[in-house]
C-alpha cells in the first residue's frame, strides 16, 4: 500500500516525527510511506489544511495513493476539506481505537489526526500505537464478528451516495481558485512522487497544467 502523509502550516514543525512515526509502524508491514510535506515550519511552500483536502483527493482519486494521512491542530478542519471531494472516506483519529475501528467498520481511505489538541509527553508513542491499530489488518473485515455484513454493506451503500453527491475531480479542480488548487500541488513532493506514481493520465494530464 501506497501511503501519503500531508501536514497543514500549523503543525508543519511535527511532520519529521509524524513520519517517522508512521514508518516504523507502517514499513515492516510492506508498505510504503511518501512524505508530500510540509517538511518543517520553514517549508515555503505553506499548505492550509483546505489545501491538504485538494491533495488528498488529487493522491487518492489518480492512485498515486492507496491511503492518505493528515490532519491539522485538531483534526476536525483537515477531516471536513478531505470529505468534501470524491472518492475521499476520512476519519477523525484520536486514538488507536479509534483507528481500529475506522479501518475495519469503515473501510476509509484516509485520516485526520489532532497533531496539536492533547499532544504532549509520548506524543509520538501515540501516533505509532495509532498508525499500527490502523494498518494493522485489511480495512473492513469488520468488529464485532456479528456486525460484519451489515457494515460491509453500510460501506457500499455509502459508497454509492458519494457517487452521487460528489461530481469528478476533474470538474472540480477546473472550478476551484486556479491559485488555491495550484497552492496545494507546488509542494517538492507533488514533483518527487506524483507523477511516477499516477495511474490516471488525465489526472497527471490536469496537474501539469495547472502547474504550468
Amino acid at each position: 500500500m501506497k501511503i501519503a502523509l500531508i501536514n497543514e502550516n500549523s503543525q508543519a514543525a511535527k511532520n519529521e516525527l509524524i513520519c517517522s512515526a508512521l514508518k516504523k509502524a507502517v514499513e515492516p508491514l510492506g508498505h510504503e510511506v511518501f512524505n508530500y510535506g510540509m517538511y518543517g515550519a520553514e517549508d515555503p511552500n505553506s499548505l492550509t489544511y483546505v489545501q491538504n483536502g485538494i491533495l488528498a483527493a488529487v493522491l487518492l482519486n489518480s492512485g498515486a495513493a492507496d491511503f492518505v494521512v493528515t490532519g491539522c491542530g485538531t483534526g476536525e478542519g483537515a477531516m471536513l476539506a478531505c470529505n468534501s471531494f470524491p472518492k475521499v472516506l476520512c476519519g477523525h483519529i484520536q486514538s488507536p481505537l479509534d483507528a481500529y475501528l475506522f479501518s475495519q467498520v469503515n473501510d476509509g481511505n484516509c485520516v485526520a489526526i489532532p497533531f496539536a489538541e492533547n499532544f504532549g509527553w509520548g506524543g509520538e508513542l501515540k501516533l505509532e500505537y495509532i498508525f499500527e491499530k490502523l494498518f494493522s489488518a485489511p480495512g473492513g473485515g469488520g468488529y464485532p464478528p456479528e456486525r460484519v455484513v451489515p457494515e460491509q454493506r453500510n460501506k457500499k451503500i455509502l459508497d454509492g451516495v458519494k457517487e452521487i453527491t460528489h461530481t469528478d475531480i476533474l470538474t472540480i479542480l477546473d472550478r476551484l481558485d486556479r491559485e488555491l488548487v495550484k497552492g496545494a500541488l507546488s509542494g517538492e513532493g507533488v514533483k518527487k512522487y506524483f507523477f511516477d506514481n499516477c495511474k490516471d493520465e488525465k489526472i497527471a494530464a490536469k496537474v501539469k497544467e495547472i502547474l504550468a
